[in-house]
């Protein structure tokens, strides 16, 4: 069995300048940015890089579209390195751009095992949220099919992942909330994964801990209070994203994915709206094993029984992001099916993770608890 998968360097700096300086930036880089992240931070260093600004080719999560668009921009460039410097969507789309030859995105979902690595990959992130800075998964809206869907390939590492706590200092507060209750997915998914290891587990648990003590801080304190704890989050996150790396995301992330790709829900408060609802209804099948461990985990750090964990975790989390009902996004009762049947066709490999196996009828069960 696997126990761990880090195929990424990870670094550390203070500062966007020690990174351009230390990395080299230069006219072989092509760097993928949002140009409100670029300027404020890398325009007055003077590098002679190629840049990319993912808006001008749409705006929000990435879509199969305007992956398309970016890789035909890409392809009239010489570069031997992507920098990619976002939050999920342009990190997602650089992981394409690393493994793509010109080829359109759907042809790259047909066969992704046979990618290869065409150019080198360094991925600043700057929300503190996917983690995906160390993973080999991108997540991509396929419109065409009405859903998000992974790309996932061995080629699709990053070469090196570098966290750089400068690029969080403009942060709006709500992408801070819905970003880190994504990490906190992440760590928490993982750990109950079937695939999960002591190694995945000294990540993931140290990661909720981590982003709970932060929330605690948080409403202790007002948003204020967040700054001086950028740094703990960022890494937070990224340790999140080194254990489900490896042991993989499950039924919340999978049942987040229509909701996302029908009515355009951030994919971290997508997840959110999923979170607790998809570990009651593990609760309802089995109480006992890794969940029980989870769950004295939490009762510890928020101070209350096990049986109350998953309201008093609501209650902290809605102190950062309020939590909203799916009817609250415009979802139809009669679309819960659909998105049911969707999760159970197109999310096997996230399904396959689940604490404990769930059937399409247990799937619209949570929908409709949630609605």
């Amino acid at each position: 069995m696997t126990e761990l998968i880090l195929k990424t360097q990870i670094s550390y700096y203070d500062t966007c300048a020690e990174f351009a300086k230390e990395f080299k930036l230069g006219r072989g880089d092509l760097v993928l940015t949002n140009e409100y992240i670029y300027n404020p931070c890398f325009g007055n260093l003077g590098l002679e890089v190629q840049t990319i600004f993912q808006e001008e080719y749409g705006g929000g999560e990435p879509t199969d579209v305007m992956v398309d668009q970016i890789l035909e921009a890409a392809e009239r460039r010489e570069c031997q390195r992507i920098i990619a410097i976002g939050g999920g969507t342009v990190i997602d789309i650089a992981k394409v751009l690393a493994v793509s030859s010109g080829n359109s995105l759907d042809s790259l979902y047909e066969d992704p095992a046979s990618a290869k690595k065409r150019r080198k990959l360094v991925i600043l992130p700057t929300t503190c949220g996917t983690g995906s800075e160390v993973t080999n998964i991108s997540i991509i809206n396929r419109t065409r099919l009405g859903t998000k869907m992974g790309l996932v390939s061995p080629a699709m590492y990053a070469d090196d992942a570098v966290l750089v706590p400068e690029l969080l200092n403009g942060l709006p507060f709500g992408v801070f909330a819905a970003s880190s209750i994504d990490a906190l997915v992440h760590a928490v998914e993982s750990g109950l994964s079937p695939k999960a290891t002591p190694y995945t587990k000294l990540f993931g648990y140290k990661a909720i801990e981590m982003i709970i003590k932060g929330y605690q801080k948080i409403a202790d304190n007002g948003r204020e209070a967040l700054k001086p704890l950028m740094k703990d989050f960022l890494i937070a996150s990224n340790y999140a994203g080194i254990a489900f790396g490896t042991a993989g995301c499950a039924a919340v992330h999978a049942t987040s994915y229509p909701l996302g790709g029908s009515y355009h829900v951030a994919h971290g408060e997508s997840n959110y709206a999923m979170f607790t609802g998809v570990l009651k209804n593990y609760m309802e099948i089995r109480r006992d094993g890794e969940i029980a461990v989870l769950n004295q985990c939490l009762s510890g750090l928020l101070g209350c029984g096990e049986d109350e964990v998953y309201e008093k975790l609501d209650e902290l989390l809605g102190t950062v992001l309020p939590k909203k009902s799916l009817h609250e996004y415009g979802v139809k009762p009669e679309e819960l099916p659909v998105f049911a049947k969707s999760v159970m066709e197109r999310q096997g490999r996230l399904m396959a993770n689940n604490f404990i196996p769930l059937d399409e009828a247990r799937v619209l069960k949570i929908y409709r608890e949630l609605y």
